[in-house]
């Protein structure tokens, strides 16, 4: 069966298209309710004017981000709110830093993280990707996990370029980092209620709780859900109502912290989703073009497969720490585990040439697939010693291993003929163990000239295997047994690498540095699995080398910031995912290498005591280089680069996919104290130029640019307790494909069409 088309992932969740004007009425009367209070509860407020001093923890340590030798963004603070109030997922993070894009063809539940335009479109339940996500110091490896919603954080940090010597997994593009708000000894907490358009809710709260001398708990939740708006015009289809969800997030944790030389914070969390993920809509590109049809609208398709997804996810995780004077030692613990169905109707429309009626467009076939994960666990342990010497020279050391082990299923289904009825299976499990050594030193040569190295030795390996496989569509390989036939069923690749990494920063004076970094980066071999349409596939391990430099200053007595830094990057032995094509196959390939160039830019800054603004932008140049790769390409569209004799295109110097060679964001906010309160007025935008889908080019699978942009009017007051504001997300209601199916007919999918709604928020 065509594990190609396991994207699937589609679910009725609600009823309503649009807020009824009864429960808009009720949220616009909660938030007016407290609007008396005001006057009574609110203190002028002192306009800042300077800057407030930044501290990330890139490098294991807690440190000013100008003195971190690393190309370094952080989301914090009022600009995480205002982006999270809408009911949006993780990817609402895409463009918000300088070189960051994240795309998805599962929606809510799988996540593709890109820093520098590297980064790996491939779908399958085991991919493995370049940018690592670390949630709260434990990695989440299978990209489901990744998807794991954004409530209730300290910060957000994303470290550019090889990470490979300080973090745990697959680091050669970066990591994103997410710390959640921990347990503090105040008693103090927060609701927040958003309510708009598509009946979308945004339910987010936290309380903390002292204890006791020394212990805190802190318990966060955030629920999101969104009524289906998109009807399925084909009558007969199983599944009439789409693009619902209901997103259900929790933490619970508790700090024990009896003296200052140890403690310990604990975390469980958990997640629940159901609902619709991407809708495939079949024959949306115009031919010869990257438009729309004429006629395109967003709140209807036409198909005849059903669309379901489900996630659950639970996890745990210790963090310890015990302090020896000028040592202190961490224990890292962490588990994860999740269960996931997705599926959905990949052809993106009804019947086929074959079998009338058919639409919309050329269907020359149908596919209806699911996936899933059935079992699945990861066990982390990580152990860091780590110096606070008075002298020049500090260290770190450590030893991590990771453990992963779960169960894939893909399934396809008869939609023309069986009624929906399965008609093919296949099972797989893969296993991963891994072990790291990891040391870093950090020495004063000078007060103005620092020096920081590391290294780290990795052992990595997989055991993949194909446990079960049936297909009543394909006759001529019916059987385990005959798909056995046709090669092999297994692999046990296994990887160890030296990693390192070195970095220099200079005073120039006690606002301005300059930072020097070379680090290279490891990612282990991956397999795909045979199926109907290819047989198994493994790629190496790649390899990559970067070098970067750059200045961080503070500008004008503090009221600006400013981060620049220039970098270049060649990856050896790329894993690529050639995805579908006329041949509908998925096999995993190694380019000969791969290059990135590019800078960027990160400005804030007070322009007035009342007007703070920010700036980022991001320049990535990609190109493949191998002269010999070939893939296969799409049915239906035009394809403009070179073909080999059996009609494959020469992908050399093509740029990566999904890499987008400019990125900018930009936000200002403009304050207006009053006796009451303070009004303000917030806009963000978040651009990036066109992409290609796949890995070869055409016309109608290369991505448009995109811009997109919100706006924030609202009013604080009771000094700061209270908040009501009025949003909007995607304000030019600009709908365009972001992603596509190449393997049948001009399919894709579309971002989000413009939403506002209503939002109060209280901290007590």
């Amino acid at each position: 069966m065509p594990l190609q088309l396991s994207h699937a992932a589609n679910a009725t969740n609600a009823n309503a298209a649009h807020p009824s004007p009864a429960r808009l009425a009720l949220a616009v009367a909660l938030a007016l309710t407290a609007w008396p209070l005001q006057h009574a509860m609110a203190q002028e407020k002192t306009a800042p004017t300077q800057l407030e001093t930044v501290t990330v923890t890139a490098e294991r340590r807690v440190e000013s981000i100008k003195d971190v030798p690393n190309s370094v963004s952080l989301i914090s603070g009022e600009t995480l709110d205002a982006l999270n109030s809408s009911g949006q997922d993780v990817r609402f993070l895409s463009g918000r830093v300088p070189s960051l894009n994240i795309e998805s063809s599962f929606g809510r539940a799988f996540p593709r993280f890109y820093i520098r335009g590297y980064g790996n479109t491939d779908f399958r339940l085991n991919a493995s990707q370049p940018v690592s996500l670390v949630y709260d110091d434990v990695v989440q490896e299978n990209a489901i996990l990744k998807g794991f919603p954004v409530f209730d954080l300290d910060r957000i940090e994303v470290l550019r370029g090889p990470q490979g010597t300080l973090f745990g997994r697959n680091t050669p593009a970066g990591v994103v980092k997410f710390d959640s708000a921990k347990p503090t000894k105040r008693l103090e907490g927060y609701g927040s209620l958003s309510y708009g358009t598509f009946g979308t809710t945004n339910l987010e709260g936290a309380v903390n709780v002292p204890l006791g001398e020394g212990v805190a708990a802190r318990f966060s939740l955030q629920d999101q859900r969104r009524d289906n708006w998109v009807k399925n015009t084909y009558a007969p289809g199983p599944t009439q109502n789409l693009e619902g969800y209901r997103d259900t997030a929790f933490r619970a944790q508790l700090l024990i912290e009896p003296s200052k030389d140890f403690s310990a914070l604990l975390n469980l969390h958990g997640r629940d989703l159901a609902g619709s993920s991407r809708l495939f809509r079949a024959n949306i590109i115009k031919p010869g073009s990257n438009d729309l049809v004429d006629g395109f609208d967003a709140t209807k398709i036409s198909i005849d497969g059903k669309n379901e997804s489900k996630l659950k996810n639970t996890g745990a995780n210790a963090r310890l720490r015990w302090g020896f004077g000028e040592l202190a030692l961490y224990s890292i613990t962490g588990y994860e585990s999740l269960t996931t169905f997705n599926r959905g109707d990949i052809d993106g429309g009804y019947g086929a040439v074959f079998a009338l009626p058919s639409g919309p467009g050329f269907l020359p076939f149908s596919s209806e697939t699911a996936d899933g994960i059935p079992k699945h666990q990861q066990l982390t342990q990580e152990f860091r010693l780590e110096s606070s010497y008075a002298g020049p020279l500090n260290w770190q050391a450590g030893l991590y291993y990771f453990h992963e082990d779960f169960t894939m299923e893909a399934f396809s289904y008869d939609s023309l003929f069986a009624a929906g009825a399965q008609n093919g299976y296949n099972r797989s499990r893969q296993k991963n163990d891994a072990y790291g050594v990891f040391g870093a030193l950090n020495y004063v040569v000078t007060p103005d000239f620092k020096l920081r190295g590391g290294l780290r030795f990795t052992q990595d390996k997989k055991t993949f295997n194909v446990e079960d496989y049936n297909s009543a569509s394909f006759g001529t390989i019916p059987t385990l047994a005959g798909l056995a036939a046709a090669g092999p069923l297994s692999a046990k690749p296994s990887d160890s690498k030296v990693n390192w990494d070195v970095s220099g920063t200079y005073a120039l004076n006690k606002d301005v540095n300059l930072y020097a970094r070379a680090a290279t980066g490891f990612r282990a071999a991956s397999v795909q699995g045979a199926g109907a349409f290819n047989n198994q596939s493994v790629a190496a391990p790649e390899n990559n080398l970067s070098v970067e430099a750059g200045v961080k200053a503070d500008l004008f007595d503090r009221r600006a910031r400013l981060s620049f830094s220039v970098f270049q990057y060649t990856v050896k032995d790329l894993q690529l995912t050639a995805v579908g094509g006329s041949s509908n196959s998925n096999i995993l390939l190694n380019a000969k290498k791969a290059e990135g160039r590019g800078f960027e830019l990160d400005l804030q800054a007070l322009l007035t005591d009342n007007l703070m603004g920010s700036l980022g932008v991001g320049y990535n140049g990609t190109e493949i280089k191998d002269s010999g790769l070939a893939v296969g390409v799409c049915a239906a569209c035009t394809v403009t680069n070179p073909k080999n004799a059996a009609g494959q295109a020469l992908i050399n110097g093509n740029s990566l996919p999904q890499a987008p060679k400019v990125t900018a964001n930009a936000t200002l906010k403009y304050t207006i104290p009053t006796v009451g309160g303070d009004w303000y007025v917030f806009t963000d935008w978040a651009y990036r130029s066109k992409v290609n889908y796949f890995l070869y080019e055409s016309v109608e699978f290369t991505g448009k640019a995109l811009l997109e942009g919100g706006l924030r009017v609202g009013r604080t007051w009771g000094n700061g307790k209270y908040e009501t504001a009025l949003f909007v997300r995607n304000i030019t209601d600009k709908v365009q494909t972001v992603g596509g199916i190449d393997f049948n007919n001009l399919t894709g999918f579309v971002n989000d069409p413009r939403t506002y709604g209503l939002q109060f928020k209280a901290n007590f």
